[in-house]
C-alpha cells in the first residue's frame, strides 16, 4: 500500500462582531444569512477540493478567523462533518478552533465536541480591561476566565491563549501581570506575540508614525521602545519557563508534549491546504491564496486545486517554464496569484522558517530533502552569523542564540538568495 502524503488543512471563518483596532486579517462583520451562505459555500469548496487530495492524509485541521466561535455549534459540526466525508484524516489528527470570549455558550461546547474538535484557541490578548478596550476587543478579562472555565468543564483539555505585548503605553510591570494572570490558569499552550502596527488599520493612524520613529532608532511617543520591548520579550521567557513552560518557537510555549502540532507543520513545509475566503495554501510546491472578495466566494469562486496541479506539471527544477506547447498568456496570467518554489526558494524557506524553531533546523534533513551538505550552500552564511554570534551548531542542529533571537529578522534575511530570479 502506497503511503498517503501529510498534509494540513486550514478553514478560513472571516467572520467577527466587530473589527479589532489593530487587526488587518481578513475579516468582517455579517448578518446570519450571509453566514449561512458562506458555510455553504465552504461545505461545496470541502468537496470540490478533496477529489484531488486522495494521495493525501489530513494530520491537522485548523479552523481560523475572524471568529470561528462566532458560528452557530451546529454550523462547525457540518463543516467537520464534510472534512470527515471528503478527506483522509489521520484518527489522531490535532483540531483546533479560534474562539473568542463572550462568544462561547456550552451548547456550542458540546457541538465542538460532537465534531471532534480537541484542542481550542482563546484569543485574550490582554488580562488588562484598559488595554483590551483600547485593541477594541470585544471582552473583558472576566469574560475570558468564564468561558476557560466553561471549556474546562466541558472537557478541554488542550488550550491555546494568544497574548500581545509592546501595546501603545504597556510598560512592563503590565505585561508581567498578565503573563502571571494566564500562566497561573496552566492553559496548555500560550502564543506571545508582539504587536505590529500594521498599515490600513485603525492603528496605524494613530501609531504609524510612531513605529516609524522606533524603526529609525529613534524615541517612541506612545509605542513602547526597543528596551522596553526586549525586557517584555525576555520576561516573558523566564515567566513561563518559573511555571513549566517550554519555548519551542520565538513566539509560542507550551507544557511539556502540548505544541501546536498543526503550526509546527507549517515551519517544517509540510504541504497545507486553505479553504474559505482569501485562505492560502502551500501543495505540490505552489503558493496561492483564493479570491477575498466574499461576494465572488459566495457566487462560487474559489481557486480550484486542479488548476494548482497543472500549473505545478508546468514548471521544471531549474526554474524554468516546462510549458511547451502550453498558452503562454494564460501561464502568465496564473503566475499573477500563484507561485512556484523551485529548489532554491524551498531551501531558503526550510532555512528561514525551519530556524524559527528552537531546535533549530537538521543537517541531515536538508541533506534528505535537498541532496547536498547544508555547508554547500551556506556554509560562508553559517560561518558569519556564528562569529556573529547569532546562530550556534549543536548535535546536527543549526539553531539560533539568544542574541539571534533578538535580530531573528536579519538572520532570516542572511538565507535569502537576491541573485535569485523569483
Amino acid at each position: 500500500m502506497v503511503q498517503k502524503q501529510a498534509l494540513e488543512l486550514y478553514l478560513h471563518i472571516p467572520f467577527c462582531v466587530r473589527k479589532c483596532r489593530y487587526c488587518d486579517f481578513l475579516s468582517m462583520s455579517a448578518q446570519e444569512d450571509v453566514r449561512r451562505k458562506y458555510v455553504d459555500r465552504l461545505l461545496e469548496e470541502i468537496m470540490v477540493q478533496s477529489r484531488q487530495c486522495k494521495r493525501y492524509q489530513v494530520v491537522s485541521v485548523f479552523v481560523g478567523g475572524g471568529t470561528p466561535s462566532l458560528l452557530a455549534g451546529v454550523q462547525v459540526w457540518e463543516i467537520m462533518e464534510a472534512v470527515r466525508s471528503h478527506f483522509c484524516l489521520k484518527e489522531d489528527a490535532e483540531i483546533t478552533l479560534e474562539c473568542n470570549p463572550g462568544t462561547l455558550t456550552a451548547e456550542k461546547l458540546s457541538f465542538y465536541q460532537a465534531a471532534g474538535i480537541n484542542r481550542l484557541s482563546l484569543g485574550l490578548q490582554s488580562a488588562d480591561n484598559r488595554e483590551l478596550r483600547e485593541l477594541g476587543r470585544i471582552h473583558t478579562f472576566e469574560d475570558f476566565l468564564e468561558s476557560f472555565d466553561l471549556a474546562r468543564k466541558k472537557g478541554f483539555h488542550n488550550i491555546n491563549i494568544d497574548l500581545i505585548s509592546s501595546l501603545p503605553g504597556q510598560l512592563p510591570q503590565r505585561w508581567a501581570s498578565t503573563l502571571k494572570k494566564v500562566s497561573g490558569l496552566l492553559p496548555e499552550h500560550i502564543s506571545a506575540y508582539s504587536l505590529i502596527v500594521e498599515e490600513g488599520t485603525p492603528f496605524y493612524e494613530l501609531y504609524g508614525d510612531d513605529e516609524q520613529r522606533r524603526q529609525r532608532g529613534e524615541e517612541p511617543r506612545f509605542l513602547p521602545s526597543e528596551e522596553a520591548e526586549r525586557e517584555m520579550y525576555n520576561m516573558t521567557r523566564e515567566i513561563l519557563a518559573a511555571r513549566g513552560y517550554r519555548r519551542y518557537e520565538i513566539s509560542n510555549y507550551a507544557l511539556p508534549h502540548r505544541e501546536c502540532r498543526h503550526n509546527i507543520g507549517y515551519w517544517r513545509l509540510v504541504p497545507y491546504l486553505g479553504l474559505g475566503l482569501g485562505s492560502s495554501s502551500f501543495i505540490e510546491n505552489v503558493r496561492y491564496s483564493n479570491t477575498g472578495n466574499l461576494s465572488a466566494y459566495l457566487g462560487g469562486e474559489f481557486r480550484r486545486l486542479t488548476e494548482i496541479l497543472e500549473y505545478a506539471d508546468q514548471q521544471c527544477e531549474d526554474g524554468h517554464k516546462c510549458a511547451a506547447g502550453k498558452n503562454q498568456e494564460l501561464l502568465h496570467q496564473q503566475e499573477q496569484t500563484m507561485y512556484y518554489l523551485h529548489k532554491r526558494q524551498q531551501m531558503e524557506e526550510f532555512m528561514f522558517l525551519g530556524m524559527r524553531m528552537m531546535e533549530g533546523v537538521s543537517r541531515d534533513k536538508f541533506r534528505d530533502k535537498f541532496g547536498i551538505a547544508l555547508e554547500g550552500i551556506y556554509g560562508s552564511v553559517l560561518n558569519k552569523l556564528q562569529q556573529q554570534g547569532l546562530i550556534e551548531q549543536w548535535e546536527g542542529m543549526v539553531r539560533l542564540t539568544e542574541e539571534g533571537i533578538a535580530v531573528s529578522n536579519y538572520v532570516f534575511s542572511q538565507f535569502l538568495d537576491d541573485s535569485y530570479s523569483r
